[in-house]
């Protein structure tokens, strides 16, 4: 059977077709029909001419129409929790960087909630998504459902899987959590608090309780359920949780915040409240920024490889879609202790 280019001949301006790319370029329009669908099928020199006549001529492809017959895109789906917390933005700019044009990314928010996470999973696979990223390791029956139905390839990043739906690229933040408390211990502090968002929903949060709680029981230390709290996010609510906590057992000599925005808050409220940090109270938090070296005293934390997680990810998806991987796989990238003033 005779092999012909299908039926991406959406127009650019001006009209242009795909065989007016393929005459400007000198090849046929099946290979740019395939050069559309994966730059490295031909040298590098063909690609080049093909992508001068792409850029001379403003053509736009019709991905839709040409994935009619496969019913897939060429678009990623990508669910975070939040679209308001920067955090983010690093594992997000790590994917789109790997992608490239080729696979448009299509962004969601799911609200820390997983409904919120399975309705934008619903969405997507409705679009025909060709690939899902997802910042969760814990789903809801049904939306897990749908992703083991789908068929396609999808990751979990934010916390290291062991039994993915398919593959997932991240860090323990069971053993991070436990390393900072550990580390804490080996300054010596012994009242140790602990202050998270809340773990419903969360198996980041939840991991990384039981993190610290594991260090505790580790170093034959009973955990004070009186320091070990939940709060919700922000600056406010980490001085409020600092304040909370100094109040009700005054001995505490040291808190880790399972997130830099809630350290910082604390920090800050310390700073208000002229205690001395750490000599009155260590705070140590999670995740680091360009702000937790600045501020005053700079945060101890954790450090995560969030754009290489977001870059490992994409990579991880387009060796399935190409068809150079298979198979269940799991990839830790491992986690830093930033060692600052605050404790």
């Amino acid at each position: 059977m005779k092999e012909t280019a299908d039926s991406e001949e959406t127009h650019g301006r001006r009209g242009t077709r795909m065989a007016d790319i393929a005459a400007m370029a000198g090849v046929s329009s099946m290979t740019v029909s395939r050069v559309l669908r994966d730059r490295s099928c031909v040298m590098p020199a063909t690609l080049s001419r093909i992508e001068a006549a792409i850029d001379a001529t403003g053509y736009v492809p019709n991905r839709v129409a040409g994935s009619l017959a496969s019913r897939r895109t060429d678009i990623v789906g990508l669910i975070v929790p939040s679209l308001r917390n920067s955090l983010f933005a690093e594992t997000i700019k790590g994917v789109s960087d790997i992608l490239g044009p080729m696979h448009p990314l299509m962004i969601a928010d799911s609200g820390y909630s997983l409904k919120g996470e399975e309705i934008a999973i619903r969405a997507f696979l409705g679009q025909r998504v060709c690939g899902i990223i997802l910042h969760n390791t814990k789903h809801s029956p049904r939306g897990r459902a749908m992703l083991l139905e789908a068929g396609i390839p999808c990751i979990e990043t934010g916390n290291l899987a062991q039994q993915p739906i398919d593959m997932a690229v991240g860090f323990s933040n069971r053993d991070a959590a436990s390393a900072m408390t550990m580390y804490l211990l080996g300054r010596g502090y012994r009242h140790i608090g602990f202050v998270c968002l809340p773990t419903k929903d969360n198996d980041r949060a939840a991991e990384r309780k039981a993190g610290y709680l594991n260090a505790l029981s580790h170093a034959s230390l009973l955990a004070d359920p009186r320091i070990v709290i939940e709060s919700p996010p922000g600056l406010k609510s980490g001085g409020q949780a600092l304040s909370y906590l100094v109040e009700v057992v005054p001995e505490i000599d040291a808190v880790f915040f399972s997130g830099d925005v809630l350290a910082t808050g604390a920090l800050l409220e310390a700073n208000r409240r002229g205690w001395i940090v750490p000599d009155r109270i260590a705070i140590a938090g999670s995740d680091d920024s360009e702000l937790q070296e600045s501020v005053s005293p700079p945060l101890t934390t954790l450090r995560f490889p969030r754009y290489e997680i977001g870059r490992r990810a994409a990579d991880m998806l387009l060796n399935r879609l190409s068809g150079r991987s298979s198979g269940r796989a799991i990839v830790d990238l491992g986690f830093e202790i930033i060692r600052r003033a605050s404790a």
